[in-house]
């Protein structure tokens, strides 16, 4: 499981939040703070994985609590979950390293796919004993990917992707939309896509009476 620490000043949305990480597969709250040095306490203490921080906070802002989790000698990655839409705070943000920058306020979807999408490049990095430049480039964004369909996202196909790679023995639809809460047409859409490119192959399972399941397994 993917550890997450949500800081929010306002409970409320905290609680929206860290309801969103724990509905997508793979991750789990382990803390809620609503100031920056509950904040750096936690995430001293927990260690988690991944920070959603907030900018707006009544004691330190979210800006000066990344820079000081950057001096921590376990370095932790952070989604800046903010309303603040001025162009200087984002490049505050983005020169501290943060993975991305998500304006509220936004729909589950819209975190569901950055998780994924953090879960995906923490995948690709856990298997390689080294990187090389390509695998570098992915990773920071450098490398175009391949084309997508129209109505497609990169972030939601790398969360099926996911439940391809977990599943070897193959998954349905059902089950992928299930697992992703993904619509089961929507669903099909990316698995057949991925099916079109070459990256996963079509098994057909026969049962009872009726046509065969497709599963669809993953091939890289």
């Amino acid at each position: 499981m993917i550890r997450v620490v949500v800081v929010d000043d306002d409970f409320m949305v905290a609680k929206v939040h860290g309801g969103y990480v724990a509905r997508t597969p793979g991750f789990e709250v382990v803390g809620v703070a609503h100031n920056g040095a509950d904040a750096l306490r936690l995430v001293r203490e927990l260690r988690p994985d991944l920070v959603l921080l907030d900018v707006y906070l009544p004691d330190l802002d979210g800006l000066t609590v990344l820079r000081e989790l950057r001096g921590l000698a376990d370095d932790v990655d952070v989604i800046v979950i903010t309303a603040a839409t001025d162009v200087e705070t984002v490049r505050r943000a983005m020169r501290g390293g943060v993975l991305h920058y998500l304006i509220k306020p936004f729909e589950y979807a819209a975190l569901r796919d950055q998780l994924a999408h953090f879960a995906a490049l923490d995948r690709r990095l856990g298997g390689l004993a080294s990187a090389g430049q390509a695998d570098v480039d992915e990773v920071f964004g450098a490398r175009p990917r391949r084309a997508l369909p129209k109505g497609l996202s990169t972030q939601t196909a790398d969360l099926v992707e996911g439940v391809l790679r977990e599943r070897p023995d193959g998954v349905s639809a059902s089950e992928c939309a299930a697992v992703t809460e993904l619509a089961r047409v929507s669903a099909r859409r990316y698995l057949e896509h991925f099916v079109g490119t070459g990256r996963a192959e079509v098994r057909l399972k026969y049962g009872g009476a009726g046509r065969p399941e497709r599963l669809y397994v993953w091939r890289g």
